[in-house]
């Protein structure tokens, strides 16, 4: 069974907020890397009308489908975002199918192998925050399944901190990467693939942020169930404070 829902009003959300501030900030002292992920709303791909607005020529305005009801063929895109806050680089896997925990740690392996490992070429340990719901909550038994399977691949231990519940909006990645995102695709109709990934990867600031991204054309399938012995054979360690939500599991 999932683990409950703890009462994290009793646990000084700001005291876990501060464990996260000094959990980060000895990482990036000793050159580890250090990773916020998150998924990004979802956006229906075709002529549909996207929020924000556009130039045109007088008389000439873009026109778009005047439903939102997502096309069957080209779906939606799930864009999961990986902010280096070290680096103010980010990398988003764009997918095509659901958003689960395969697709989030799938997410940070193809950020390693793309950006990660090139910048960090000497790390030996990984920290990401995350929120504590969604494809990779803290009570999800797929999300720690695939951490191993990650921990393993990248050959270092990966520490996960997360976020309390109802707290994701102080999470950096939302004001970092994805509000930019946002900002440089207003009023453009994302008709294809190619426009989703060429406008994220053209996002830039003037602190100078750096984005790369790509489709995930993997299917991934939901409702998969882990055993108890499959969980069993995480190499997790909970930490001392609220080891719920804060822990590492090793190569």
């Amino acid at each position: 069974m999932d683990a409950p829902v703890p009462d994290f009003r009793r646990g000084r959300p700001t005291q876990k907020f501060l464990s996260i501030n000094d959990q980060v900030k000895r990482f990036l002292q000793s050159g580890q890397s250090v990773i916020l992920v998150d998924t990004k709303k979802r956006e229906n791909i075709g002529n549909y009308s996207n929020m924000g607005r556009e130039w045109c020529p007088k008389g000439k305005p873009i026109e778009t489908n005047m439903h939102d009801f997502p096309d069957k063929e080209l779906g939606k895109a799930v864009p999961y975002g990986v902010y280096d806050i070290g680096s103010n680089e980010g990398w988003v896997n764009v997918g095509i199918s659901h958003d689960t925990s395969q697709f989030a740690a799938n997410s940070i392996r193809r950020w390693w192998t793309r950006m990660g490992c090139y910048r960090f070429p000497n790390a030996t340990r990984l920290l990401i925050t995350a929120d504590a719901g969604g494809s990779n909550g803290y009570n999800r038994r797929l999300w720690k399944t695939e951490l191993q399977k990650l921990a393993t691949f990248m050959g270092m231990n990966i520490t996960v901190c997360h976020f309390p519940p109802g707290t994701s909006k102080w999470n950096k990645i939302e004001h970092r990467l994805f509000s930019f995102i946002t900002q440089n695709w207003r009023g453009k109709t994302l008709y294809d693939w190619v426009t989703v990934v060429n406008l994220i990867s053209h996002t830039t600031t003037n602190k100078g942020l750096f984005v790369k991204s790509a489709v995930d054309t993997k299917v991934y399938a939901k409702g998969i169930e882990v055993a108890d012995d499959e969980l069993a054979s995480v190499k997790l360690k909970p930490h001392d404070f609220h080891g719920e939500w804060n822990y590492t599991v090793k190569k």
